[in-house]
C-alpha cells in the first residue's frame, strides 16, 4: 500500500451535507433562482466544437479584470473559490509554517492549510461573533504565513472593517493574507486593490453565490502583480472549462439580474432579523445572504419541522462555537415570502418562541 503524506492521512475531511436537497434550497446560501437567462442561452449554443478545444482564460481574465476595475495582470480565474485558497496555501505554505484562522468559518481555510504540512492556528471569536482582530495579532509570529478569513464570513455574517485588515496585513508582512469576499455583493465593501499598500492581500471573489453560478464552479482571485506571478505558475492553464469561460461574459454583462436578485435578498434578510428580534430569538446580525440563529434544544425539530414543509436549512452545531446554530438563507422575493410564511408555523409547531427566549 502506498503511504500518503502524514498532513493528508490525519487531515480532517470536509462532508457537505449534498444528499436528498430537494426543495427550497436555503441552505448552502446558493441564489435560489439560479443565473441569468443570458447564462442559460449561452450554454444551451455550445457547439461540439467548442467542447473540443482546450479553453483559454486569458480572454475571460482581461474581461473580468475590467469589470473589477484592475489590471489584467492582478487576477486570476479559479475553479471557484475553493481553488483560489488551494493556490495561496500551495504557494506560500511550507511544513514549518503556521496558518491564522478565524472560526467559526469556511472549513477549507483550515483544510488546504493543513494539506500543505503547516500547523493550523484557529482563532475562537467570541460570543458576538465580531471578527476577532486582537486575537488573531496576538497569535502573528514569524512562522506565519498564511491569515485566512471570509469577509463577511460565513456562517456568521460578521464583517471585519478594512482598518482592521490592513492592520493585520502589516503586522504579518511575511504571511499572505487572504480575504475571501464570496458574499460581497450583499456587503457592498471590498479591500479590492488594497494589495498597492499592503502587498501581502489577497482578495478572491466567486460567481456561486449573487451569480447562481454554483455548478459552473467560477473564482476570482486578486492581488499584487508580484505575488500573482508565483500563483500563476502554481496554477493550472485549464483549471476552469469551457462552459464556465463562454458563460462568464454573460454573466457579467446582465448585471440588472444580480442588482434585483441583491435588493430582493437584503431586503428579505431585514425581514428574517426583524421577525427573530420580535420573537426574542437570539440571532447574530448579518452583512451576507444569510443569517445565523441561536435555537438551543429546538434546533434539530426546527430543521425536521422545515423541511417536511419542503425548505431545507442549514444546521452549523459543527461549527465552533456554534452548537444548536441554524442558518437560514434569503434569496428571491416569493421565496423570502414563502419563508416567512412558514417560519410562525414550525415556531408553534416546535415551541421555540417560549423556549428561546426565556
Amino acid at each position: 500500500m502506498l503511504k500518503p503524506r502524514d498532513a493528508v492521512r490525519y487531515l480532517k475531511e470536509y462532508h457537505p451535507p449534498l444528499g436528498g436537497r430537494q426543495g427550497l434550497r436555503l441552505d448552502f446560501n446558493e441564489n435560489t433562482v439560479g443565473c441569468s437567462p443570458r447564462v442559460l442561452r449561452r450554454l444551451q449554443s455550445l457547439t461540439g466544437e467548442e467542447l473540443a478545444r482546450y479553453p483559454e482564460r486569458e480572454p475571460a481574465e482581461r474581461l473580468i479584470a475590467a469589470h473589477l476595475g484592475i489590471d489584467p495582470t492582478e487576477v486570476i480565474l479559479t475553479n471557484g473559490t475553493d481553488e483560489a485558497i488551494h493556490l495561496v496555501c500551495e504557494t506560500f505554505l511550507e511544513p514549518e509554517h503556521e496558518a491564522i484562522v478565524a472560526v467559526p468559518t469556511f472549513a477549507m481555510y483550515e483544510i488546504y492549510s493543513g494539506s500543505t504540512g503547516a500547523r493550523v492556528v484557529s482563532v475562537q471569536a467570541d460570543a458576538s461573533f465580531e471578527f476577532p482582530t486582537e486575537a488573531i495579532l496576538s497569535q502573528i509570529n514569524p512562522q506565519t504565513r498564511l491569515i485566512a478569513m471570509a469577509n463577511p464570513n460565513n456562517p456568521t455574517g460578521a464583517l471585519a472593517s478594512a482598518d482592521d485588515l490592513i492592520r493585520i496585513a502589516n503586522a504579518a508582512p511575511d504571511a499572505a493574507l487572504l480575504v475571501d469576499e464570496a458574499y460581497f455583493e450583499f456587503a457592498g465593501e471590498t479591500m479590492m486593490p488594497r494589495w498597492r499598500e499592503v502587498p501581502n492581500l489577497f482578495v478572491s471573489r466567486t460567481f456561486s453565490k449573487a451569480y447562481g453560478l454554483a455548478g459552473l464552479r467560477i473564482g476570482v482571485l486578486t492581488g499584487h502583480i508580484d505575488q500573482m506571478k508565483m500563483i500563476r505558475r502554481n496554477s493550472s492553464p485549464y483549471s476552469l472549462n469551457i462552459a464556465a469561460l463562454v458563460c462568464l461574459p454573460e454573466a457579467l454583462g446582465d448585471q440588472s439580474f444580480i442588482r434585483s436578485y441583491v435588493e430582493q435578498a437584503l431586503a428579505g434578510r431585514v425581514a428574517l432579523e426583524r421577525e427573530l428580534h420580535n420573537r426574542g430569538t437570539k440571532y447574530w446580525p448579518s452583512r451576507a445572504n444569510f443569517v445565523l440563529m441561536y435555537l438551543g434544544a429546538a434546533n434539530k425539530p426546527f430543521i425536521s419541522a422545515m423541511r417536511e414543509r419542503g425548505i431545507l436549512v442549514r444546521d452549523r452545531s459543527n461549527d465552533p462555537g456554534c452548537k444548536d446554530c441554524v442558518r437560514i438563507t434569503v434569496g428571491a422575493a416569493e421565496h423570502n415570502a414563502r419563508l416567512m410564511t412558514t417560519l410562525p408555523e414550525v415556531f408553534a409547531q416546535t415551541g421555540l418562541q417560549e423556549k428561546v427566549a426565556k
